[in-house]
């Protein structure tokens, strides 16, 4: 009996059913967008904003020693300390390695250039990584300046003896009459004063909208050559996925307990990044660039709490909209519940068959409504993260679909209640006597 009055009352109320669920269907659908993208915002953002460069750069510790004499700096530009490059290989052993995403090393030599037959000119040669194997991917300056403009190529790994390719920025291009295939002289290694010269020869032209458009750009293999070290750079860039700062990860792990450090330690802050890094590179400093991880913790708070509040208002809507529905549809089986009532059936019962009708609806909407959102997450993924315009990433997360239909029970639950608690105070005699 009791699933003849279920069935009865769907095929009796069907549009009173239909609006209930579409209620639930739309509130679920845009939480389930919300919930999607905010299991991948954060590395979405995280990829935008990487056009602001590296948040974490690492250089020798000897750097940040001053060295005066009568309160005057006599430390000179280049100090002659380096980093290993063999060192790099460490970062893939710390806790968070597989949250560094890029990794460029620099190594600045302040180099002699002869252009035709005038005399030598001071230049800056920066040796980069262009595109280099590193763990599973490729990385290196382009990878983690995005916004650089190439004309040309970039430079390749030294293969001939006879010449250095190099990429010239494009305000050095202009002050020198330079163009791709130009040739100029550099010397081969600016710590010696015997004068050997060798022809570098241009094979792309780049734009960086910074001080480097005056350098010259060469392999780090290059700038090693020159210094006669080819394991020294300079400095190095790293670009990693991390977790926005807070008060706690400001702290100075130093002064925390063992608990407080271990916590601090295990998550992603750029800052426990920095730290696993000092650890792994020998008189390495590291820090978090603050500019570039403060923005990206600030966009993803803002982001976080405008989805947050577009699924509790989703939600809220629904519920308004179902417990309208089901007070609707309550008026209307009056004389049913007043009958029931009647020939014996407990109130308890009667509010079973009505959180039963509305239980159901709400599993199948909510499927529905998780389908729907995946759908529509993927869509909004590819128009908000995608500037090209792009094909949509499949967002089908299967841990959300129990998480979406408890949501629409709960809805569901919760916009029922009033009408159903109503309906059972109702006097049946009363009722049958309306009805007679």
């Amino acid at each position: 009996m009791f699933f003849r009055l279920l069935m009865e009352s769907f095929l009796r109320q069907r549009r009173r059913k239909m609006l209930a669920g579409i209620a639930i269907l739309l509130g679920t659908t845009a939480v389930t967008a919300m919930l999607a993208l905010a299991t991948t915002i954060g590395d979405r953002i995280h990829k935008e904003l990487a056009v602001y460069g590296a948040n974490i750069v690492v250089y020798p510790k000897a750097d940040q020693l001053e060295v005066k004499v009568g309160g005057v700096d006599i430390k000179p530009a280049s100090s002659g300390t380096y980093l290993k490059q063999s060192d790099l290989e460490k970062l893939k052993t710390i806790f968070w390695a597989n949250n560094i995403t890029g990794v460029s090393p620099e190594l600045l030599v302040h180099q002699q250039a002869r252009f035709g037959s005038a005399d030598p000119a001071p230049v800056t040669a920066l040796g980069l990584w262009f595109d280099h194997d590193f763990g599973s991917g490729k990385t290196g300056a382009a990878q983690l300046h995005p916004w650089w403009k190439l004309k040309g190529a970039w430079p390749s790994t030294v293969s001939n003896a006879d010449y250095w390719p190099v990429a010239v920025g494009a305000s050095f291009a202009k002050a020198h009459g330079l163009h791709i295939g130009s040739e100029f002289q550099l010397q081969r290694n600016p710590q010696l004063t015997n004068g050997e010269t060798i022809a570098a020869r241009v094979t792309g032209v780049v734009s960086t909208g910074d001080a480097t458009d005056a350098d010259i750009l060469v392999p780090l293999a290059v700038a090693q050559a020159m210094v006669g070290n080819n394991d020294a750079i300079s400095r190095v860039d790293i670009s990693a996925r991390t977790k926005p700062e807070d008060a706690f990860a400001r702290k100075d792990p130093d002064t925390l307990s063992p608990k407080d450090h271990e916590i601090w330690y295990c998550r992603p802050y750029a800052n426990s990044i920095a730290y696993q890094i000092r650890e792994a590179i020998p008189n390495a400093q590291a820090e978090q660039v603050r500019r570039v991880e403060q923005s990206e913790g600030n966009v993803l708070k803002r982001i976080s709490g405008l989805m947050w509040l577009i699924s509790a208002a989703a939600l809220l809507a629904a519920g308004f909209a179902v417990s309208a529905a089901m007070a609707t549809a309550i008026l209307e089986r009056r004389g049913e519940i007043g009958l029931m009532r009647s020939l014996g059936a407990s109130k308890g019962a009667i509010a079973l068959l009505f959180y039963t009708e509305s239980g159901l609806l709400a599993i199948f909407a909510g499927t529905l409504g998780y389908l729907l959102g995946s759908g529509l997450a993927a869509w909004l993924g590819a128009r908000i993260f995608a500037g090209d315009g792009g094909a949509p990433e499949a967002v089908l997360l299967p841990v959300l679909l129990p998480v979406v239909v408890a949501l629409a029970l709960v809805v569901a639950i919760a916009g029922s209640t009033p009408s159903i608690r109503a309906a059972l105070r109702l006097n049946p005699s009363a009722i049958l006597r309306e009805d007679a």
